[in-house]
């Protein structure tokens, strides 16, 4: 078929017509333009799909069943819009023709469908989008009334033509805007967006077909119009029905892929979020099992390693290594150089007990500046040999901050099966064995054997009986030795001396269980029953007569790093009515060296009452004269090491010289203890001492005995005095 004759004209021939001069029904008008409607909300879901398809094969077929939707829309809006009027009969195109047409409106809208499909699209690609559609609209309705062969010729008009394009453009921008801000509302305001897009672009396609129309006009061929086959109404419901089934087709198919993806997401975040749970069980498991410093496990972690690890030498009878580990004086490097330096030190020196053992060897962190390490070892030597490579790579100078330091540590080690077949008992062994090795100088091993099992039952048997001495108030009880001063030739003081009357093994003195009362965190409880009870004495000695003498009560290192103390000494003294110039307070030398800023602010709080302070054991330890003249004290106390081997040992002679010579340049009293001997005696009142204790004036005896021995003392002992 030759094309016909196409002109753009702004008059109509006298011999044409137009193509619709309102000879369409309301009905087909409103049917064709739901039909459209329903086309292009179906498209809009299609548009959906393409761009949340992940596969390309399947974005390629939804622009198919988009293209088709769109195009089928448009032909079916046109196809109904022509239905003739009895009097347009002959201007019915065949069905070949209106085949064709379809063909171009669905090849027409594959083009609209490739430029809007993409996903997010942008202002320009909408604008080209809006053209193409338009275009297109306009295209199928020329090319399907082009195709009847009674047409001779068409007329445009190139206002209406513009107008009819115009239109249809800007209601398909204000369509497919509105469709793309959708997704920025609630699912309700989203679904009206929809709507409201989907009946835009219908109205775009009805202006491109009505204006259009209207801007045409035709030559017709006079021939006689074909017998119609079938009625306007029928065409036009057969049309409708097939071309519903196809729109609700795609629909479902539509909804189905949705459904599909959004199970499919579903289930990926229910992936992810168990890849989420997976990975925070890992994250706390790490951070549960494993020391967040050096990396290595921690004590949980340490738990459950040390249980498989014992299983499986349980099951195999072969030996297992259990080795703690403790850094020599780690904690006077967090006090002298910080917290952060420690840390750093003790990621080295983990790293470096890392190094010293065997890929199956097993290393925590215990906490503080302790480590353990299991290890399948064949004996105690073996286990020694390991400890050995253990304490060598540790003495390697240590660089940290430019300053090069050297630290040692102790190895305390147990073996499985033979001193013990449980973690807690492999591990409370290796710490009895740390302690002896701490306990023999530091930077050496010590394994466990029975002895230490032994004592350590011991120790553990007295510390819960000292514990119950301590409560029931049965059991301990206070020695006084006496101190003679040798100005006046009076006994001016008495030493209280603790002592236990265990019911078994009989009266213990205070190196037996001072240092279980220090290890287990109750040392001042006892000092401060021992402060209690002196203060008791005190008063039954005033009641007795003896209101001039003092009492010196002892007070350990921790006990003088409690600023609950000065309340303490207070409370005491004022429960049992005692002058607190009659209370003396000694501290030893090395206990106020330890922390000698707060040491100097507690006892010049206790001096601040009354009581005096002495200095137990001078000359044993590290002070200087600087701190010593700071010390708000009132008496050293030269230590009996110093007066044993006198007059023998020269070298004494001259150090106990100096320090009484010392002393009384800076105003203190000064007590010799540990005086045995006549000769010890006479060279100390020569030097000018000025008070003495020790056997050669008395043992220390209970309160029941005290009273009769200062009852019983007179001049007569003129050994002692000699004025």
């Amino acid at each position: 078929m030759d094309w016909i004759d196409l002109r753009f004209t702004r008059f109509i021939p006298a011999d044409g017509r137009l193509l619709e001069n309102g000879h369409q029904s309301l009905g087909m008008m409103l049917l064709a333009f739901l039909l459209v409607s329903i086309a292009c909300y179906t498209v809009l879901e299609v548009i959906e799909r393409i761009r949340q398809a992940q596969q390309p094969l399947s974005r390629w077929l939804w622009r198919i069943v988009g293209a088709l939707c769109l195009g089928s829309g448009s032909w079916v809006l046109h196809f109904i819009n022509q239905l003739p009027e009895a009097e347009h009969a002959h201007i019915v195109s065949g069905a070949s023709a209106n085949f064709s047409s379809l063909c171009v409106a669905t090849v027409s809208a594959f083009l609209a469908m490739l430029s809007i499909s993409e996903t997010h699209a942008k202002p320009a690609r909408l604008l080209t989008t809006a053209l193409l559609i338009s275009l297109s609209s306009g295209v199928l309705h020329v090319f399907a009334i082009a195709q009847n062969d009674q047409v001779i010729a068409l007329f445009y008009s190139p206002l209406l033509v513009m107008a009819a394009l115009t239109l249809s453009c800007a209601f398909s921008c204000a369509a497919l805007f509105s469709y793309e801000r959708q997704y920025a509302h609630t699912p309700s305001i989203s679904l009206l967006s929809r709507i409201t897009a989907s009946v835009s672009l219908a109205l775009a396609i009805e202006f491109a077909h009505s204006s259009g129309i209207e801007a045409i006009a035709t030559d017709v061929a006079t021939v006689a119009p074909p017998s119609a086959l079938i009625g306007e109404s029928h065409m036009a419901l057969i049309v409708s029905c097939l071309a519903l089934l196809g729109f609700a087709a795609s629909l479902i198919a539509a909804a189905r892929d949705k459904q599909l993806l959004v199970n499919q997401r579903d289930f990926s975040r229910m992936n992810s979020l168990l890849n989420q749970l997976d990975h925070a069980r890992t994250s706390l498991q790490q951070a549960a099992n494993y020391d967040g410093l050096t990396q290595h496990l921690n004590r949980r972690g340490l738990n459950l390693a040390f249980t498989e690890k014992l299983l499986k030498h349980q099951q195999n009878s072969t030996p297992l290594g259990v080795l703690v580990i403790d850094i020599d004086h780690f904690k006077r490097i967090n006090d002298s150089l910080g917290h952060a330096i420690g840390d750093s030190m003790l990621k080295v020196i983990a790293g470096r007990v890392s190094s010293a053992l065997r890929n199956d060897d097993v290393l925590s962190r215990l906490g503080g500046d302790e480590l353990c390490v299991l290890a399948s070892l064949k004996s105690k030597d073996e286990a020694r040999v390991l400890a050995g490579r253990i304490l060598l790579a540790v003495k390697e100078p240590i660089v940290i901050n430019g300053r090069s330091m050297v630290m040692t540590t102790s190895i305390g080690i147990s073996m499985f099966p033979e001193d013990g077949d449980t973690p807690d008992e492999l591990l409370k062994h290796a710490d009895l064995a740390l302690y002896q090795a701490k306990g023999s100088g530091r930077n050496q091993m010590h394994s466990f054997n029975s002895q230490l099992k032994a004592k350590a039952s011991v120790e553990l048997l007295l510390e819960e009986e000292l514990h119950n001495a301590l409560r029931s108030d049965e059991g301990l009880q206070l020695f006084y030795q006496p101190i003679l001063d040798l100005h006046s030739g009076k006994l001016s003081k008495l030493e209280a001396l603790v002592r236990w009357q265990h019911p078994q093994r009989g009266l213990l003195s205070p190196d037996r269980f001072i240092g279980i009362a220090e290890a287990n965190g109750f040392i001042a409880e006892l000092d401060n029953w021992v402060l209690r009870r002196a203060c008791c004495d005190l008063s039954l000695l005033a009641d007795a007569g003896h209101e001039q003498i003092k009492i010196a009560v002892n007070c350990s290192a921790l006990s003088l790093g409690r600023k609950e103390l000065v309340k303490e000494v207070s409370d005491a003294l004022l429960n049992f009515s005692v002058a607190a110039q009659r209370l003396e307070l000694e501290v030893t030398e090395n206990a106020l060296m330890g922390n000698i800023e707060q040491a100097v602010d507690l006892l010049q709080e206790i001096r601040a009452q009354g009581v005096s302070l002495s200095v137990d054991d001078f000359g044993t330890g590290y002070s200087s004269l600087a701190y010593l003249k700071r010390l708000p004290i009132d008496t050293l106390k030269i230590d009996r090491s110093f007066i044993q081997d006198i007059p023998s040992s020269h070298e004494d002679m001259q150090i106990v010289q100096a320090i009484i010579a010392m002393a009384h340049s800076l105003q203190l009293k000064v007590v010799a203890e540990g005086v045995e001997s006549p000769e010890q005696l006479s060279f100390l009142r020569n030097l000018g001492c000025d008070s003495i204790q020790g056997y050669l004036l008395s043992r220390p005896i209970p309160m029941q005995q005290l009273l009769s021995f200062l009852s019983d003392y007179s001049t007569e002992n003129s050994f002692v005095y000699n004025p």
